[in-house]
């Protein structure tokens, strides 16, 4: 699983992880013996326009999913293996795992100065605003 930074596809405050299967019969027994996950969104910065993620920002990731030979994958600070059996223990079985500290909610003194905040408050909406008009035009068509 690989937890995507907040706000990257949609807006500030939405949360997206990509999930990774591979096909496999149907069995009694579960396939998964392990959750394997990368946090890309713990203490990392980006923004729809200024800090836009790229590909390069995800080589660590492909380096450490290592797809080619899953079985030798070793964790990391950002890459981290939980046993099936204890997600099942989990309330709901609930995937929100984070074991980085999250530098923000520790100190405000780690805030971006008010007008950083309010430069990407504004950059956030303005591509909102133009991602709704290019919906509109083609709703129109």
């Amino acid at each position: 699983m690989l937890r995507l930074p907040t706000g990257i596809f949609y807006a500030q405050g939405v949360k997206a992880n990509v999930l990774f299967f591979e096909r496999k019969p149907a069995q009694e027994k579960p396939w998964t013996q392990k959750l394997w996950i990368y946090d890309l969104r713990t203490n990392l910065h980006f923004t729809l326009k200024e800090n836009t993620l790229k590909r390069s920002d995800l080589d660590d990731f492909v380096a450490c999913y290592n797809p080619k030979n899953r079985h030798e994958r070793k964790e990391s600070e950002r890459f981290k293996g939980f046993a099936y059996d204890d997600l099942l223990k989990r309330d709901k079985v609930n995937l929100d795992i984070f074991w980085l500290k999250d530098d923000a909610l520790e100190e405000s003194a780690n805030l971006p100065a008010p007008h950083i905040i309010a430069e990407e408050i504004t950059e956030d909406l303005e591509t909102a605003l133009e991602n709704f008009a290019a919906i509109a035009e083609d709703v129109k068509r």
